[in-house]
């Protein structure tokens, strides 16, 4: 470790207690622990975390309201989606995965690097809001990574892959259904119901797919796994910051 994760580590054990990050240690052992064999491709598994690919989105206290609050936007999310979507294709990109970038994979981001995406307010004010307000405010988003909408072209499909870690887990709202999409993870296929989210560990291997006729839209939100801890949480950001500082990225 790099004398900056050393002393934020310090300062952490400090203010919360010595046995406050052990499991952020343990993750950088050689070896790196147990994990389960569907989550072989992730880079980090933090251990004590449930190895559970997927959860119901309205069993934790902490994360039931930005479910509900989404759920309850759901109309006006997907009449500005789609408004968007017919007028502003621009503020649409390809999605930059950090295995491979898809031309049949669109995003609109919300959050990105840290920080709401200022501009996307104008566009998707009702998703913006919600996020801002139950997510972003009351610090549930995983700060080091994002949400966007998340937009399959008809014939798109994702391979199957592990994201890099389990300390966060992934809510999607179901914006824009047509039939003949769906997703698996840990080798269960499941649907997305128009307006309603589903929840899942990604460092699980996932995969989706598109085969209807037309685009399928999910809001996709990364937030901090609810087993985490806040120290846990600021050990976490401070070690992948400096990670990601080391490999250029930032």
């Amino acid at each position: 470790m790099t004398p900056e994760i050393e002393n934020a580590f310090a300062a952490i054990r400090a203010e919360f207690g010595a046995e406050s990050i052990t499991r952020v240690e343990q993750m950088l052992e050689p070896g790196g622990g147990e994990r389960h064999p569907l989550q072989k491709g992730a880079k980090w598994i933090m251990p004590g975390l449930s190895p559970t690919p997927w959860h119901d989105p309205y069993s934790y206290a902490e994360l039931a309201p930005v479910v509900r609050e989404l759920e309850a936007g759901h109309q006006a999310i997907k009449k500005e989606l789609n408004a968007a979507w017919a007028a502003r294709r621009e503020a649409f990109s390809d999605y930059e995965h950090y295995l491979t970038r898809q031309e049949n994979w669109q995003a609109l981001y919300l959050f990105r690097e840290g920080c709401l995406v200022e501009e996307s307010a104008a566009t998707a004010p009702t998703a913006y809001q919600v996020l801002k307000e139950v997510a972003v405010d009351t610090e549930k988003i995983c700060p080091l990574l994002e949400c966007h909408f998340s937009t399959l072209l008809p014939g798109a499909v994702i391979e199957p892959h592990c994201d890099l870690w389990n300390f966060s887990i992934n809510l999607h709202l179901a914006v824009d259904i047509p039939d003949g999409c769906s997703i698996t993870v840990a080798g269960e296929a499941r649907s997305w119901e128009e307006g309603k989210c589903l929840l899942f560990d990604y460092s699980f291997e996932h995969e989706a797919r598109n085969s209807g006729t037309r685009p399928r839209t999910c809001l996709l939100i990364d937030l901090w796994h609810p087993e985490t801890t806040v120290p846990e949480r600021r050990a976490l950001v401070a070690l992948m910051a400096e990670i990601r500082r080391l490999m250029g990225e930032g």
